[in-house]
């Protein structure tokens, strides 16, 4: 059947149709691709999502670009005569989406070879297990083919949120959509959120050369973070020049005549002028246009998918993962997820997630990463804790490095002896973290006893060895520290 604007088609049978190809869509697809299972992925745009395109890789390879000019800029306590650093931020921005292009490739490519069939256009729900796919050429004809299975996986993603007063325009405003794509670096910028994100943003601009100023509506800039890890940072902000001001509120801005630039409000009636502004207060799931209401999916009322432990909607044969559900927005736990549904599709024995062991990582300087609880949750939590802190500036490879700012602490319940028992969590500021967190992850999710860490061989000389002193010493005896 066909009109003057659409064209409608049957599309093929498949055993599951995943609406989202981003880490959480992907992840599932190609676990279930390879476990014998026929998967069809609807991607409006391209396959990799936020994390691949407009959050995870870039914000990364950005702040690559910041690490070399950082270090090239102190080459001469090496000895090595590099001169002042200068940026070519086009070859920057190039750079950037070679990584991108060349990973979206390598995925598809994979995708391919799992004999996942991959659909353009943007998918909602239909009625009983089909996906109604459109997609608009560039005449405007709109193509319509509705597709068929007997599972459905919504992995639809997320997208920035904004606030009220900050209308984003990709030019004084943006948010991190915009912000890769920018043409130049601004010699100023107000980061509108201390987060995760915001704190990625203000590290990487900083360290490029722009003047920032930090403004976070909480107490503390890494609020999920362990107190002393959060001030580590804060710490080094400070340092360098990034202004950070917290419990503050932001009222809005007032562009320049010229518009070179603007004036943000914030707070007991401050203000601070820069060339532009960056939204970093999190992200909203993508939801709409999808079909939920009429299909019966409920979603909260912050509008994430409601979902089970199995990532099971309120309707059967739906299940939802990544962003659109409410756990912690990460790329790896959407790869958990994803496969997880795919477990239980198959009708697998399933064992939940916990999230509470999730690993973090923030790729700011310092960079920061944990699992498991911080002091202030595992007491909450009801726990008697003993903690251990040893710091960087002490450690032999981060003093080569000339990286020395930091700190690992490790939390444990406390044992009648007041040594430290089972492992609780474990916190980290300092160089390289994010690739030390490994065993540190793994001690808390096996609940093992900081005896039982503290019996194993550490490599020296290495930074991931300061885990291992700070465990030690937890038991009541120890080396350097």
């Amino acid at each position: 059947m066909t009109d003057a604007a659409t064209d409608v088609a049957v599309g093929g049978t498949h055993d599951v149709i995943v609406v989202g190809g981003g880490p959480g869509g992907y992840a599932a697809a190609l676990y279930g691709a390879s476990a014998g299972l026929d998967v069809a992925v609807v991607e409006k745009h391209k396959v990799g999502g936020t994390c691949l395109h407009a959050g995870c890789i870039p914000a990364k390879e950005l702040l690559e670009a910041a690490s070399v000019y950082r270090t090239v800029s102190r080459a001469g306590e090496f000895g090595v005569a590099a001169g002042e650093p200068s940026l070519d931020w086009s070859a920057v921005l190039r750079r950037k989406q070679q990584v991108i292009d060349k990973m979206m490739s390598g995925l598809s490519s994979l995708l391919g070879q799992r004999k996942v069939t991959v659909y353009a256009g943007s998918g909602s729900l239909g009625g009983s297990g089909t996906v109604e796919v459109s997609d608009a050429d560039e005449s405007g004809r709109t193509a319509t083919r509705t597709l068929s299975a007997g599972a459905i996986i919504v992995a639809s993603g997320s997208v920035p949120r904004t606030i009220a007063g900050f209308d984003v325009d990709g030019e004084l405003v943006v948010t991190s959509d915009e912000l890769f794509k920018i043409g130049r670096l601004p010699e100023s910028a107000a980061v509108v959120g201390g987060g995760a994100i915001g704190c990625e943003f203000a590290s990487m601009l900083g360290d490029l050369g722009a003047k920032v100023t930090v403004l976070e509506a909480l107490p503390s800039i890494l609020a999920g973070c362990d107190r002393e890890v959060a001030n580590t940072v804060r710490r080094s902000f400070r340092k360098r020049g990034i202004d950070v001001h917290t419990d503050v509120a932001v009222h809005g801005h007032q562009p320049l005549p010229d518009r070179s630039g603007t004036v943000v409000s914030f707070g007991d009636g401050k203000q601070v002028g820069v060339e532009m502004v960056v939204v970093a207060v999190g992200r909203r799931p993508r939801t709409e246009a999808l079909g939920l209401e009429d299909a019966g999916v409920e979603t909260d009322e912050r509008g994430f998918v409601t979902v089970d432990q199995r990532c099971r909607t309120t309707v059967a044969g739906v299940w939802a993962v990544g962003d659109v559900v409410n756990s912690p927005q990460l790329a790896h736990t959407a790869f958990a997820e994803g496969m997880l549904a795919v477990r239980d599709i198959k009708g697998e024995a399933v064992e939940p997630i916990d999230y509470s062991g999730t690993p973090w990582c923030i790729y700011s300087h310092p960079e920061v990463a944990f699992a498991g609880h911080t002091e202030q949750s595992a007491g909450d939590a009801g726990f008697e804790v003993v903690t251990s802190v040893h710091r960087f500036m002490a450690n032999g490879r981060a003093q080569i490095l000339g990286d020395t700012e930091g700190l690992v602490k490790v939390i444990a319940e406390k044992q009648p002896d007041g040594t430290g028992g089972r492992i609780l969590g474990v916190h980290m500021a300092g160089p390289w973290v994010t690739e030390q967190l490994g065993q540190a992850y793994l001690a808390v999710n096996w609940e093992a006893t900081v005896n039982e860490v503290a019996g194993l061989i550490q490599p020296h000389p290495t930074m991931s060895e300061l885990f291992g002193e700070t465990v030690m010493s937890l038991t009541g005896r120890s080396l350097h520290g």
